[in-house]
């Protein structure tokens, strides 16, 4: 018989190349009784699908929450243990507590339950396909208000990651606040 009560939370994060900005994650437990269609790898969908895909999610879905680690932290842990802090802060928030955690990639994160890694399980797994969508809107969001707190970089462009038009403006204006200062272009800018 099946069991629809096992919770499975499927768990991405986005946000590890950048140079500028948290990394952010979320967990998502889908409604069986509600599937949505088109969940898949969030860098594989337009920006207005991802929009519309994370309205749906949060709407329709069991449960859903977000967890981070801010730049000081990556900057004092390295980026792959930010990561899968932003994952156990993300599952650890969700309102019901999952019975198992489906995550992207070959890492898990300490969590109170069973985890599995699944490599490239946001473009299979629709679960995570949820989370690496409702973590990337999040995250993008958050990086076009930081544009406006500051001025200048155009993060709202590229999101903190070290296109050409950011690396020109982070050596024009220099480091921010919200750079990441063990990342080598930034480190490098630091020491000249």
């Amino acid at each position: 018989m099946n069991t629809p009560e096992i919770l499975l939370a499927g768990v991405d994060e986005v946000g590890r190349g950048p140079l500028a900005g948290p990394v952010v994650a979320a967990a998502v437990i889908l409604d069986p009784q509600q599937p949505i269609a088109g969940l898949c790898d969030s860098k594989k969908l337009t920006a207005a699908a991802r929009e519309r895909l994370d309205q749906e999610i949060r709407s329709r879905s069991l449960a859903w929450a977000i967890g981070r680690a801010e730049v000081a932290e990556i900057d004092d842990i390295n980026i792959l243990q930010a990561s899968l802090l932003a994952m156990r802060r993300a599952v650890l928030a969700l309102p019901v507590a999952a019975a198992k955690a489906l995550v992207d990639g070959n890492k898990a994160p300490q969590l109170p339950c069973p985890v599995q890694c699944i490599i490239k399980g946001d473009a299979s797994v629709p679960v995570i396909g949820a989370a690496s969508i409702i973590a990337k809107v999040y995250r993008d969001r958050e990086m076009e208000e930081l544009d406006a707190v500051y001025p200048g970089y155009e993060f709202s462009r590229h999101k903190g990651y070290p296109t050409a038009l950011h690396l020109a403006k982070l050596q024009e204006h220099g480091v921010s606040p919200i750079h990441r200062r063990s990342f080598r272009p930034v480190a490098q800018l630091l020491q000249e």
